[in-house]
């Protein structure tokens, strides 16, 4: 069975690992990624992890995980907000002028979501939207085991979906955008508007609706309807086969996923209301996505 490295290289830390097609990770590195000190150092460090993998030169292709749109041709950031100086530098062909393996690039929640349908809860489907519900909302789309990056990279950048215009302006994303609704994020600024101000976790919010407290049940629903909302956008551009859905915020799930389920369904034609709503389930899906990018592309 062929094997792959996989990179996830974050603004902290970096890990390397080497996984097989079917997913096992066989052995890995950690180690802080050095991003103050620029693309130089960073690649040094990374090419020094690579290399204490036994037998990485026998390794079919080497996929990276990075945090921020990609132009994926060229294997290349289009932001680097967590990466400074990344913008544009040639990090695939670094990389592949290094160990003379090919080399494939990606945001992590692409990454992610390739991982959840090559080898994970939606192995095995043809069209596959993977969404990450955490601090922030990220998605990925997979089609036939290949992730669908876009023309400028930001293809799954579904946390500015409008889901509502009657909504206040937050930041930087459109009013009424989902992230700004339904992120773990987000939950804590309401419940901190709406309950007590000296909350400061989703966790905490949920425990509240589970004790059966009546705003912190309100505020669940309304995310959960929010939610729904904007899955029942993604699904009339895609239609998909599943619905893999991961991140901090699903530790919860009892207590909204099937009630956002059913608001999913008031809001698709008939025959959309049979899509599968799945929690992901793999562990690792970012060093292992990282990993399956070279399987996507027939390495």
């Amino acid at each position: 069975m062929k094997k792959y490295i996989g990179i996830d290289l974050g603004g902290t830390n970096v890990r390397v690992a080497k996984v097989t097609a079917a997913g096992e990770i066989l052995a890995e590195i950690k180690s802080p990624s050095y991003a103050q000190d620029g693309p130089s150092k960073v690649m040094e460090n990374l090419i020094r992890c690579i290399k204490e993998i036994e037998g990485h030169k026998d390794c079919a292709g080497i996929g990276v995980g990075v945090p921020g749109p990609v132009d994926t041709s060229k294997g290349e950031m289009l932001m680097a907000t967590n990466l400074p100086g990344f913008v544009h530098f040639p990090l695939a062909k670094t990389l592949e002028d290094e160990f003379g393996i090919p080399t494939f690039v990606d945001n992590d929640a692409n990454v992610a979501g390739l991982a959840e349908a090559l080898v994970g809860a939606g192995k095995g489907l043809p069209i596959v939207y993977y969404v990450t519900h955490s601090t922030g909302i990220g998605g990925a789309l997979i089609v036939d085991g290949k992730v669908v990056s876009g023309k400028h990279g930001h293809a799954g950048e579904i946390g500015n979906i409008i889901i509502d215009r009657a909504r206040k302006k937050y930041n930087h994303l459109n009013v009424g955008a989902v992230e700004n609704e339904t992120s773990g994020t987000a939950l804590i600024r309401i419940a901190r508007e709406v309950i007590d101000e000296n909350i400061t976790s989703a966790g905490e919010l949920f425990a509240l609706a589970k004790a059966g407290e009546q705003q912190a049940l309100d505020i669940v629903d309304t995310m959960a309807f929010d939610f729904a909302m904007m899955f029942s956008a993604i699904a009339h551009v895609c239609d998909p086969h599943a619905f893999i859905v991961g991140g901090g915020v699903m530790k919860s799930k009892d207590l909204y996923f099937e009630k956002m389920i059913d608001y999913y369904k008031q809001h698709v034609h008939t025959g959309m209301r049979t899509v599968e709503f799945k929690g992901a389930m793999l562990a690792e899906p970012g060093l292992i996505g990282a990993a399956m990018l070279p399987v996507s592309f027939g390495k």
